[in-house]
């Protein structure tokens, strides 16, 4: 079983402004949460890592993983709320985030929670401002050093400074990583906050001789690059029509987990070994899931038949 760690919350987006104020939709979501969700659709074996409100929101959230299919004994139930992210979207789609969750039930899961985590896991997927915030953050690396050398450690930053403004924080988060993640995804806008100016290859470089075993870059429009310590690749852009961008960075490392598993390649020495081709239908196949999620509202990922037959 994949095990994906961090928050899960309510995704509200502004709908249309009314006489009064604005209508509201709200949506289960979270960074982590949806790449969870994302790899269930995938049809890959996943559990949650989390800690879940039992109020009403909670319920929701709960409901929903199950749903589709994540398992969700890894959970810790809390009496505390549910973060809130607000998000408006501007003319090209790209979201803005408002967060609401001081003190809510994703930022105070405990290390002691981490007895619900099962053993025998392939993967352990950390990332988002779950990593940064106490005592969650804790509770994760205890986690990610319990599992490394045993499971496949995963990890995207996705920087969110509505949380925690404190690039420090994100940055020293990276520096510990680099050493005890197997597999290394950053989108280029997260890359050039951490290491304003870094040269791509040059950042690859520097990780690889960390131990990380893969890296990849996501560019958004402009594709996504990705290095081994042999060979680097570089992933053209899917053509797509986008209604909004929520979500396509989740599904592109939930499609880049699901390539591996399917191509038995969710070990460390898998994956620094791969040629450069099987890099290359990697990237692209998590590259064409996230053009998927980019074509519809919302973080709506895609299911494995709609990506096409396994070779």
């Amino acid at each position: 079983m994949m095990m994906v760690c961090g928050e899960a919350l309510l995704d509200v987006f502004a709908a249309a402004e009314t006489r009064t104020g604005l209508t509201l939709d709200a949506n289960v979501g979270g960074s982590p949460f949806n790449v969870a969700v994302g790899l269930a659709r995938l049809g890959q074996p996943v559990g949650f890592f989390s800690a879940v409100s039992t109020g009403f929101a909670g319920e929701r959230l709960m409901r929903a993983l199950v749903a589709e299919g994540v398992d969700t004994q890894a959970i810790a139930r809390l009496a505390a709320p549910t973060t809130l992210s607000l998000i408006g979207l501007d003319a090209q789609g790209v979201p803005s985030y408002g967060f609401y969750g001081e003190g809510c039930a994703d930022r105070l899961l405990q290390a002691s929670d981490m007895a619900r985590v099962p053993p025998g896991l392939t993967v352990v997927n950390v990332g988002s401002y779950a990593t940064v915030v106490e005592p969650t953050a804790s509770a994760l690396r205890a986690l990610v050093e319990r599992e490394r050398g045993r499971a496949l450690i995963a990890y995207d930053p996705n920087i969110r400074l509505n949380v925690e403004p404190e690039l420090q924080r994100w940055r020293d988060q990276l520096v510990w990583m680099q050493t005890r993640a197997d597999l290394l995804k950053v989108s280029e806008e997260d890359l050039d906050l951490l290491q304003p100016g870094a040269v791509l290859d040059d950042f690859a470089t520097r990780v690889l001789a960390q131990g990380v075993k893969a890296v990849v870059v996501t560019r958004g429009a402009h594709g996504a690059v990705g290095w081994t310590a042999q060979t680097r690749v570089v992933t053209p852009p899917v053509p797509v029509t986008v209604i909004d961008t929520v979500g396509a960075g989740d599904t592109f490392q939930a499609a880049l987990l699901t390539w591996l598993a399917e191509n038995g390649a969710l070990s460390a020495a898998a994956l620094a070994s791969l040629p450069q081709q099987a890099l290359a239908d990697a990237l692209a196949f998590a590259a064409q899931a996230a053009a998927i999620t980019c074509s519809r509202r919302g973080a709506d990922m895609p299911r494995r038949a709609e990506l096409g037959t396994r070779e």
